[in-house]
């Protein structure tokens, strides 16, 4: 009986937890999206800078300024250079946000190599209940799923313990039998 309210108990706080993915990830999209915007404004200013120098695009220009035989144009070409690759993984991530599966998407935050965005968006998280049908969906096999995960070796070493002490009781053919010996 104590078993399986232990069990309901952590079925209940597992299905919290991943109900709370889904909404971690329209946080998340949030603000990869504001950030994707902010890389976008700077990106588009590079090019008009690009285009009003006569460079052809924004790479040209960067290229040249990293060849600039002053440190700080060379820093600031560098700066840009960074930025753009930013900008491109950031668009791939929006586009991923806005069309993958909800796994994916929990892929995609998980990365170590993106810790810093999963980690300013828990900073500013909120909890809540996703009112999505796929989140809803993903909640509940994915809380199922760490249930048993988390309860199924606890109840095989349980019930193994459980053995290990349960008196035997002798069957009456091995009575009978240790009988005739006699």
């Amino acid at each position: 009986m104590i078993g399986r309210l232990i069990d309901k108990f952590i079925f209940g706080l597992t299905l919290l937890f991943a109900l709370q993915v889904p909404q971690l990830a329209d946080q998340y999209q949030q603000f990869l999206s504001g950030l994707y915007q902010a890389t976008r404004w700077q990106v588009e200013g590079y090019q008009q800078t690009a285009q009003a120098f006569g460079y052809t695009d924004a790479h040209a220009m960067i290229q040249h300024h990293r060849q600039n035989s002053v440190a700080s144009v060379r820093a600031d070409a560098e700066q840009k250079l960074a930025t753009l690759a930013q900008n491109q993984q950031l668009q791939q991530g929006v586009t991923l946000f806005e069309t993958a599966s909800l796994i994916r998407k929990a892929l995609y935050m998980a990365n170590p190599t993106r810790y810093r965005y999963l980690e300013t968006t828990l900073h500013h998280f909120s909890p809540g209940i996703p009112l999505t049908i796929e989140g809803i969906a993903f909640g509940v096999i994915v809380g199922l799923l760490l249930n048993l995960i988390i309860t199924l070796p606890m109840s095989f070493f349980f019930r193994r313990i459980g053995l290990m002490f349960k008196p035997t009781k002798p069957n009456s053919t091995s009575i009978a039998l240790t009988g005739l010996d006699h």
